[in-house]
């Protein structure tokens, strides 16, 4: 299943009291994921199926700044992953954000990983380092406030 994982990646993960089916209706349209995953960044483009793409926005010194790629999987209720680099003086190769979900005990397990720095060479490690620290759970709590309210 999916892609594997790399060894340098930030995680963060949480449990949703819902079927993988029920939290995978958030991935369903741009408005639904944009909900959740627009938050501390804005969701640009979502074209929710394998070859579309992501492209969110976040401003840094005052200067609006675009990253995402193509969705390289797009596997109902267990994965999406998408490659991501910054649009101008971007790495020179992508990273990967990946979301996985897994159904565990009643519930889904749900991932968020951004892995593959080890491809930056010698900036890997300040680069993992930058984004542990950066990355929250914000979006999976956002996905676990909506997917549980209603």
């Amino acid at each position: 299943m999916g892609i594997g994982i790399s060894p340098l990646h930030v995680r963060r993960s949480g449990l949703i009291q819902a079927t993988p089916e029920r939290v995978w209706a958030e991935f369903d349209s741009f408005d639904r994921f944009a909900a959740w995953f627009g938050l501390g960044q804005r969701l640009e483009i979502y074209q929710p199926e394998t070859g579309g793409e992501v492209l969110l926005s976040v401003e840094i010194d005052g200067v609006e700044r675009p990253f995402g790629g193509p969705i390289l999987i797009f596997d109902a209720a267990r994965e999406l992953t998408f490659s991501n680099n910054w649009k101008s003086e971007g790495w020179i190769v992508p990273t990967l954000i990946t979301l996985r979900l897994t159904p565990l005990y009643e519930c889904c397990h749900v991932e968020l990983f951004h892995h593959g720095f080890e491809r930056l060479g010698r900036d890997a490690g300040v680069q993992l380092q930058g984004y542990e620290a950066g990355w929250t759970s914000r979006h999976l709590e956002a996905l676990k406030a909506i997917v549980e309210s209603g």
